[in-house]
């Protein structure tokens, strides 16, 4: 299963069909040239006799070890959540009353939503609960974004992830029916990171789905700096009036003062939203010089004070800091780049499956597999020169004219601030040996020292010098004369 999506082979047959082909597979999976190949079926076998929990410690070990080779910070933790379409067709799809949709799903054996998100809040009424999906009933019927490419209303999974921030590693992920917000997974993901990773997390980010009042109120209180663009609600944007900063409030007293000096009182609490409303009488704003400035309603302005305000207060000032636009900057090709990856090269965007929990082991072995590429890439000792010169040669060669120019000129500026340190010819490279110029040099290796009493210019030209030109490459006029960089190509 793990090579099913490793190369995103069509189907469990092909896989069985290919494998006595492949030698990397046979040696990967342990098998001889003369063994009996099993037959597809074993897979499913497999998956219903292992259960949930195998696939999610083989996950917890992938994070495992690269947390083990200081692939992980843990500090900052970036989340998002993506839509993945159901193995269920569209046709497959059912629109009833609510009552005999509900008798649908307990005689189809459906998972409960409502242990998986948003369902848990009692005033929380789910997408199109109208619709099931006789094919698979664990998804929900919801539609994409606009900025997504929308599109209709289908039967989806959505799929939750928290990377971290220092080389993308999947640290925490978990999977529920299409409906389910992502903002309700918060603190799910955060306390599966600290699990797997054996750290605290100290800063959160996210788009404007997890800019929540209560995600930020329930993040302050764990000491997580919040920095997720805020959430902007049904607010109206064309209105210019006076923002919630200009009205103060009194903590004893518990009320607001208005900026024109009148006063705003407690009329309810809205248990769902956890917030009191605030508002004057009607007759006062109607009679108020300010109006025009402060409020278009009919009934007068009104104010929300959140539970907690203080700490929402902080969060949203955590949230327009330099360091948190920053971190939504690299949120973008980090977390969007994690999501494209799987999307492209390992079967993310469709189930193989059916139901939610094989929906989970997809994404399991999806983000193993991610995190094995970047154990794998991250681990391996840097290049030397001597690996390192064939690719650059290959890409100065394949430059076109204007930019070989302007590759050339920046090395011989480079040359002249810094002067010509010392690089081995070719008889001379061996697996340590590395170009010492500060820009030609990625690896920060120590250059060679000058003999006495002479300079670095002559000593790269000396005739008895190991390092007889600039670069390791053969004149093109096969000469003994040293190639400079300005006759390279």
């Amino acid at each position: 299963m793990f090579l099913l999506f490793w190369d995103d082979i069509r189907s469990e047959r092909e896989l069985m069909q290919i494998l006595p082909e492949r030698l990397d597979y046979l040696w990967f999976l342990g098998y001889s040239l003369d063994d009996e190949i099993p037959n597809h079926s074993v897979l499913s076998k497999a998956r219903k006799r292992w259960g949930l929990e195998v696939f999610e410690s083989l996950f917890i070990r992938s994070v495992s070890q690269c947390v083990e080779s200081g692939l992980v910070d843990g500090s900052k933790l970036h989340m998002d959540g993506s839509l993945v379409d159901a193995d269920a067709s569209k046709d497959s799809v059912v629109k009833a009353s609510a009552e005999l949709i509900d008798q649908l799903r307990e005689a189809y054996g459906a998972v409960e939503a409502k242990l998986d998100g948003n369902l848990s809040n009692p005033h929380y009424q789910p997408v199109n609960r109208k619709l099931l999906s006789t094919t698979d009933p664990d998804s929900r019927c919801v539609s994409r974004k606009k900025s997504a490419g929308g599109g209709e209303s289908r039967p989806r999974y959505k799929a939750h992830r928290a990377v971290d921030d220092k080389h993308g590693v999947i640290t925490a992920t978990t999977t529920t029916p299409g409906d389910v917000d992502e903002a309700t997974q918060v603190e799910r993901l955060i306390n599966e990171h600290e699990a797997n990773c054996g750290t605290t997390v100290e800063a959160a980010i996210g788009d404007s789905q997890y800019g929540t009042a209560e995600v930020m109120r329930n993040l302050q209180a764990r000491a997580v700096r919040t920095h997720m663009k805020v959430h902007a609600g049904n607010a109206r944007k064309d209105l210019k009036i006076f923002p919630k900063s200009d009205f103060e409030y009194k903590l004893g007293e518990d009320l607001y003062i208005c900026p024109a000096g009148e006063t705003l009182y407690p009329r309810r609490y809205d248990k769902r939203r956890k917030a009191t409303e605030y508002t004057t009488g009607k007759h006062v704003c109607a009679h108020c010089q300010l109006r025009d400035a402060c409020t278009k309603s009919k009934t007068g302005r009104t104010i929300m004070r959140h539970l907690g305000q203080e700490l929402i207060d902080d969060a949203i000032e955590q949230s327009k800091s330099k360091e948190a636009w920053r971190d939504r900057i690299r949120r973008r090709y980090l977390m969007e780049g994690s999501f494209a990856q799987s999307a492209n090269l390992h079967h993310f965007k469709r189930s193989r499956w059916r139901r939610l929990d094989k929906q989970r082991i997809q994404d399991y072995i999806i983000c193993t597999i991610q995190n094995t590429k970047i154990l794998i890439t991250r681990s391996l000792p840097p290049k030397t020169t001597a690996e390192a010169l064939p690719g650059l040669k290959y890409k100065i060669q394949n430059l076109n004219t204007s930019l070989k120019s302007l590759y050339k000129a920046l090395i011989r500026k480079v040359r002249t601030r810094y002067g010509d340190n010392h690089c081995h010819s070719t008889s001379s490279i061996n697996a340590h040996t590395i170009l010492s110029h500060p820009f030609l040099s990625p690896f920060e290796q120590q250059p060679l020292q000058a003999k006495p009493g002479v300079s670095v210019r002559e000593h790269n030209l000396c005739a008895d010098s190991p390092a007889v030109r600039p670069y390791p490459f053969k004149c093109a006029t096969n000469s003994s004369t040293p190639c400079s960089v300005d006759t390279v190509g």
